[in-house]
């Protein structure tokens, strides 16, 4: 399932609308599961579907090398947390996902990130349906950080 990296409600929902029944993963942004938080990521999400329900999608929240905010993500019921690898705490924090059976990945996946796109243009949008319509991305469109 092809990644997007959204940042509000409007770019989920835009994902949704262009991904319908072939499904989307919607990422968040880097450690966002620190600054943001689970609920706030659980939300957008859950607002997101409401609008398009119809659309298949899964929701990974980044925590960066955080294993106090990934814990608090799997406790407050996000499915799919990432972690840095390479954090100590990384098998600790499988375990609890195993746990509730949640997903722990240690790297985030290639994604498109919707901040460098102004979904109201027609070009931005096709950019978008273009990413999610290929089988297996390759490489990563996302923009390097701050």
């Amino acid at each position: 399932m092809p990644a997007v990296v959204v940042h509000g409600l409007d770019q989920a929902a835009a994902a949704l609308a262009a991904a319908g029944a072939r499904g989307v993963l919607l990422l968040s942004a880097p450690g966002a599961g620190g600054f943001a938080g689970a609920g706030w990521f659980l939300a957008l999400v859950a607002a997101a579907r409401r609008r398009h329900p119809q659309s298949r999608c899964a929701a990974a929240l980044d925590c960066a090398d955080a294993a106090g905010s990934a814990l608090t993500a799997l406790r407050a019921g996000v499915g799919i947390v990432i972690l840095d690898g390479a954090s100590p705490a990384f098998g600790a924090v499988a375990k609890a996902a195993g746990e509730t059976g949640a997903l722990l990945l240690p790297a985030r996946p290639a994604a498109l990130d919707l901040a460098g796109l102004d979904l109201r243009r027609r070009d931005d949008l096709a950019s978008l349906a273009g990413w999610l319509a290929m089988e297996a991305p390759q490489g990563s469109p996302t923009s390097p950080a701050p």
